[in-house]
């Protein structure tokens, strides 16, 4: 299978900004994990929340349930993912925005809590995002984020996919997660955050299941090109995909009734801004 991709040019098969076919490929499990990195972040209610990368609204909406927050400023640089979050999180406590991770239009020191889920890998300058997130947390407030354990194999749905696009195309193997963010470990992500200048650094595994009814509940979104893997999908030629497709069909394993378990596992940081 001829490849159409390299290191040079990886970053075009992050096509972030169709929300809806996000939401199908990834959004669904990252609604299951953003409950628990809020439960784990442990905030007190009535706190003015900055969200940075809101996406489809998954951790958005966490913040709402279970923190109860006197308000949340919401972000991304996608309008696509603005305007979808918008739409699937109707509260009046939340303001979406499209904004830049690294230039914030926010006031110093004017939030109590701020958090990432899944895009801190994606940012282009993440000592500057970080930056800016202590510059705008209050004095003591919590900076908190988290990404899949991609090195670590965490992403059990992506490392399939990788595996056998690389089997048929090896310059598949450079567009793998593992090989863009190996950052992406409990040590990396520590470390990240203590170069930043964030205090009392924590760290934790969170992990859900990723359960498919059937193989075209896993195939579908990776058609929808809302990802890196998605994108290096769908910019197959028609035959390719279909190599793609035989090759995962018969290696994924397979329950009884034909839906294929695997899991989904995540870093998560937790800190002080100081």
């Amino acid at each position: 299978m001829k490849g159409k991709s390299s290191m040079a040019d990886q970053s075009r098969h992050d096509a972030w900004q169709a929300g809806d076919n996000y939401e199908a490929y990834m959004g669904r499990w990252s609604r299951q994990l953003a409950p628990r990195f809020v439960d784990w972040l442990g905030a007190a209610s009535g706190l003015d929340w900055l969200e940075i990368g809101c996406g489809t609204g998954a951790l958005s909406a966490a913040i709402l349930a279970h923190c109860n927050p006197r308000s949340l400023v919401s972000i991304d640089s996608s309008e696509g993912f603005v305007a979808t979050a918008r739409a699937k999180v109707p509260d009046p406590r939340v303001e979406f925005r499209r904004g830049d991770a690294g230039a914030l239009d926010l006031p110093a020191a004017s939030r109590d809590v701020i958090a990432s889920a899944l895009v801190l890998n994606f940012l282009p300058d993440k000592p500057k995002a970080l930056a800016e997130m202590k510059r705008v947390a209050r004095p003591g407030g919590t900076i908190g984020f988290y990404v899949w354990d991609y090195p670590g194999g965490g992403m059990e749905l992506m490392r399939a996919f990788w595996s056998a696009a690389a089997a048929l195309d090896p310059a598949a193997g450079e567009l793998s997660e593992d090989r863009r963010f190996p950052y992406c470990t409990q040590d990396g992500l520590v470390r990240l955050a203590r170069d930043a200048g964030l205090q009392r650094v924590d760290s934790t595994a969170i992990a859900v299941p990723t359960v498919f009814r059937d193989f075209e509940d896993y195939w579908r979104p990776f058609t929808l090109g809302a990802g890196p893997a998605p994108g290096y999908c769908a910019s197959l030629a028609p035959q390719a995909q279909q190599r793609l497709r035989k090759r995962l069909q018969a290696e994924l394993p397979r329950s009884p009734d034909g839906s294929i378990a695997l899991e989904a596992r995540a870093w998560a940081i937790k800190a002080s801004a100081g």
